[in-house]
């Protein structure tokens, strides 16, 4: 029998981290709010929360995955709009933003990234969160870390 009370407060409980690391993970153009919500309604639609082993590191991986969705989702677009704004460019300079560079790592990438740099994760619980293991999330913070100082190196030698 469902226990509204108890989901609720699990729930409750979840919410911040939860909405932290959506915003964290989600692709730039979508709201973390609403990458939350459609993961609470498709872990919901299977499963109660107070079912669940571990509600939040289920969550967590239903947000990874919408989030790689959303991500694919919206590449066509934002080709085409870096294309419009390079455009642009000639006629004034930009200083990229960090958020950028962020932005050039996958959903799983910065995932890992969050959890174990913001949040103090380990590995292995990473990898249980996410469903993968501990070596693949050592591997995903290896590839992120990687990305992250190539955008650098390249920002350092354009000057």
């Amino acid at each position: 029998m469902t226990d509204p009370a108890e989901e609720s407060r699990i729930f409750e409980e979840c919410y911040p981290a939860l909405r932290r690391f959506a915003a964290v993970v989600g692709p730039i153009e979508c709201d973390p709010d609403d990458l939350l919500q459609e993961a609470v309604a498709r872990v919901l639609r299977k499963h109660r929360l107070d079912e669940l082993d571990h509600p939040l590191a289920y969550l967590r991986r239903t947000i990874v995955n919408l989030a790689s969705n959303e991500r694919r989702r919206f590449a066509i677009h934002r080709r085409a709009l870096n294309r419009m704004a390079r455009d642009r460019r000639d006629q004034a300079d930009e200083y990229p933003s960090d958020l950028d560079d962020l932005e050039r790592l996958s959903a799983p990438e910065r995932a890992v990234l969050y959890l174990s740099e913001v949040d103090g994760y380990r590995y292995a619980e990473i990898g249980r969160m996410l469903g993968c293991s501990e070596a693949a999330a050592r591997k995903r913070a290896m590839n992120g870390r990687r990305h992250l100082y190539a955008a650098l190196a390249e920002e350092v030698a354009r000057g």
